[in-house]
């Protein structure tokens, strides 16, 4: 797909709408996009490739766009395979074409690829610009979002901002769906534990005359540009986007998932505007950890299980912890038929991570409620209510 975006910007990558797993774990039901740009002016620069998977495609759409023209320079953003399946094919095919990146993408450069670059690197740093006409681009360093190497980009005079992966999302660029959800997915299961360096990046964006984000996976943003960065920068700072209850059960056999729905019920007779539910054992976990991320207030319901936290809790506590999860309320409720202990060893679990507050109550059951509604658990309704 080649997409003209400004008067010297084109896009020129494409879509992957057969993949099944994002770095071979992320759910990804309506594919991938993977993005790449070519700006033309007295200088012709390529940023990013794309991987491997699509690689036959993009070299097309590189022909296309270049029609007789050579590309002078190529920008590695990100080192990840996903957007480096192609410099070999693309370096091969143009040897006198330059390649920018810093001196730690070169590092991971030489790590995957045995593809002699050494004549043709361009270093640069912090700062550094590129001329290529008319218009300039300058680099900024974006270690850790989400990798130490990664490098965004600023093109003067168009006021474009090739942001890496930052403000990507899950999906094919066809795919009609709400971005936020996708993208809020996407934030806290890849980039979101390096919430500190996205702020640094947020702070340097503000600077810039932006008119347009490209980033590396997802759509490209023009307009309301600045709903993306608000969100961006609740994600970033570990704070609730909304106000809302999320209540993740892990059950065996059924009956701490009836519990669970139970509490939820009672929570929206007694006025609680937003409840989310969800199957640890079933549902996807990445959007798991995305409503544990969105919402201020936590319920986790599990069953006891070889006097331990049954497995998809003790996964998702797990990814919390991964991600950095913080500043929120948690309420507990267990399960077990002769020794209920889940509850004790998640709040260790939770102890162990940052600004968390454990409701007191505990919903104990003892293999089923049959029904009934014990009375910690219209006292813990009430403590999350308040």
């Amino acid at each position: 797909m080649i997409k003209k975006l400004t008067d010297s910007v084109r896009y020129i990558g494409c879509d992957d709408a057969d993949l099944d797993l994002f770095e071979s774990q992320f759910e990804v039901p309506n594919g991938m996009a993977y993005n790449s740009y070519m700006i033309s002016d007295e200088k012709i620069c390529i940023l990013d490739t794309v991987d491997k998977r699509a690689a036959d495609t993009w070299m097309n759409n590189v022909k296309e766009a270049l029609g007789d023209n050579k590309p002078d320079y190529l920008v590695i953003s990100h080192m990840e395979p996903d957007h480096t399946g192609s410099i070999k094919a693309l370096a091969e095919m143009f040897p006198d074409m330059k390649i920018v990146g810093n001196a730690k993408t070169f590092a991971f450069y030489d790590q995957f690829f045995s593809y002699d670059i050494s004549d043709r690197k361009m270093v640069v740093k912090e700062g550094d610009t590129l001329t290529l006409g008319e218009r300039t681009l300058t680099f900024t360093m974006a270690p850790m979002v989400h990798w130490p190497e990664v490098m965004m980009s600023y093109l003067s005079g168009d006021g474009v901002f090739f942001s890496a992966d930052a403000f990507g999302k899950f999906g094919t660029l066809d795919t009609d769906e709400d971005w936020a959800c996708e993208a809020r997915r996407y934030y806290f299961n890849i980039v979101g534990k390096y919430g500190a360096q996205v702020q640094s990046v947020l702070k340097k964006l503000d600077t810039m005359d932006v008119r347009m984000i490209c980033p590396l996976h997802g759509p490209i943003l023009s307009e309301n540009l600045g709903y993306y960065i608000d969100k961006y920068r609740v994600w970033s700072s570990f704070e609730p986007e909304d106000k809302g209850i999320f209540i993740a059960y892990a059950s065996i056999h059924g009956n701490t998932a009836a519990a669970a729905f139970q509490l939820k019920e009672l929570l929206e007779s007694n006025g609680a505007v937003k409840v989310a539910i969800t199957d640890l054992a079933r549902d996807d976990i990445a959007e798991a950890v995305e409503d544990a991320f969105r919402y201020d207030r936590m319920v986790l319901a599990c069953s006891t299980y070889n006097m331990g936290i049954f497995p998809p809790m003790e996964r998702f506590l797990n990814q919390l912890k991964a991600k950095d999860y913080q500043k929120r309320t948690v309420a507990l409720m267990e399960n077990g038929t002769w020794a209920p202990a889940a509850a004790k060893l998640m709040k260790a679990q939770l102890e162990g991570m940052k600004n968390i507050t454990v409701l007191d109550t505990v919903v104990s059951i003892k293999s089923s409620l049959k029904g009934e509604t014990p009375d910690t658990m219209v006292k813990l309704s009430n403590e999350l209510l308040k």
